[in-house]
């Protein structure tokens, strides 16, 4: 067992605080992992407000990057000394999903079985079963993939997460290709990562809708061919108006909230597809839409699990586009922060001042 400095929620809405946790040598199937960077999610500030459940305390963090130090018994996958990026979606292999080979939608995910705990023995609830705010975690092997050595890790370590699941939203679930119209709606750290997975699939026109003007641009940075601010003007207009008065191909909510899924369900051309990936509250429920409309549009309605990724297929190959300057990852790194400063960096995310806040390990 080791003893190390980690970030810990131990009550709903409260102050995260820093704290020594006690992280287990490596059993069956699982790998410490020394972090180097972990991005900053609002999904963490979820974990926080007790949004997700009411496991407390939690040890925050998931989106992240680090070096494996130690593995169990019967693991192949990684070595020690292996760069990777952590997944929260280790495929099973033997569930109906796997064994159909759409191993994406994993419904037996596999988690580490020990409990890191706090000093005094209390378990802790990792986020997402990763929990990387912290100097070295406790993971099952198979939330490690290995990606090329010399990458940033903070830029590449957002694939974990945030970045992952935009651009998956786009091409795994979206099916966005050349030439298609595609709408994005919400367009912080997963919204312009949808943008980013539209324009590397090559489609034509990329409209992306916020109710503030410093996401449009950068927005616009990311591959956005028009944007429109939607407290100036109706979003399903002026996404038909961009379209020819059609509506767009594909249209992804990165909200997550009624009325923009009813903004992207209008907004979308006959036979076009809606992609949530905003993540909704359990208190939230679909608008009152008629169910002719449902019927008479046509298309698909889809939710997008972590982009219907597959973190061995997808982690590799975006990385290779990222060194090859086809993706910038780079650009999603507003600031480098430490761990002392997750409470400041989930105010600057409430106000919409950074795409991620990436927390750097020495």
């Amino acid at each position: 067992m080791q003893q190390v400095r980690g970030v810990v929620a131990r009550a709903k809405g409260k102050p995260v605080s820093v704290e020594t946790i006690n992280v287990p040598d490596p059993g069956p199937g699982e790998a410490v992992v020394k972090i180097q960077t972990c991005g900053v999610c609002h999904t963490d500030l979820h974990y926080r407000e007790g949004g997700i459940n009411d496991e407390f305390p939690f040890l925050l963090g998931h989106e992240a990057a680090g070096i494996v130090e130690a593995v169990g018994e019967g693991v192949v996958n990684v070595a020690p000394g292996d760069f990777v990026v952590l997944n929260w979606r280790a495929v099973c292999g033997n569930c109906r999903a796997c064994l159909r080979g759409e191993p994406w939608y994993c419904f037996a995910t596999h988690n580490a079985s020990q409990k890191m705990t706090l000093e005094d023995g209390t378990e802790l609830s990792p986020a997402l079963g990763i929990g990387a705010f912290i100097e070295k975690t406790l993971v099952h092997s198979g939330q490690c993939t290995k990606v090329a050595p010399d990458a940033d890790p903070a830029a590449v370590g957002l694939l974990g997460c945030g970045v992952m699941a935009g651009i998956g939203a786009a091409i795994n679930t979206g099916a966005v290709t050349r030439g298609r119209s595609v709408a994005v709606i919400g367009c912080g750290g997963v919204g312009a990562a949808s943008v980013a997975g539209s324009a590397l699939a090559g489609a034509g026109t990329i409209i992306a809708v916020d109710i503030d003007d410093r996401k449009l641009e950068w927005a616009r940075k990311f591959g956005a061919t028009h944007t429109v601010n939607s407290k100036e003007q109706d979003p399903v207009e002026a996404i038909q108006a961009l379209t020819g008065g059609f509506g767009a191909d594909v249209v992804i909510d990165a909200v997550g909230r009624p009325e923009t899924w009813k903004q992207a369900f209008y907004a979308r051309d006959l036979a076009g597809t809606v992609v949530l990936v905003g993540v909704p509250t359990p208190d939230m429920r679909i608008p009152d839409i008629p169910l002719i409309d449902v019927f008479g549009r046509g298309g698909a309605l889809k939710s997008s699990w972590y982009g219907d990724c597959l973190p061995s297929r997808d982690f590799p190959m975006l990385v290779d586009l990222y060194q090859q300057g086809r993706l910038d990852l780079d650009a999603f790194v507003s600031e480098r922060i430490g761990l002392d400063d997750i409470e400041a960096a989930f105010e600057k995310m409430h106000h919409g001042d950074v795409l991620r806040s990436v927390v750097v390990l020495p």
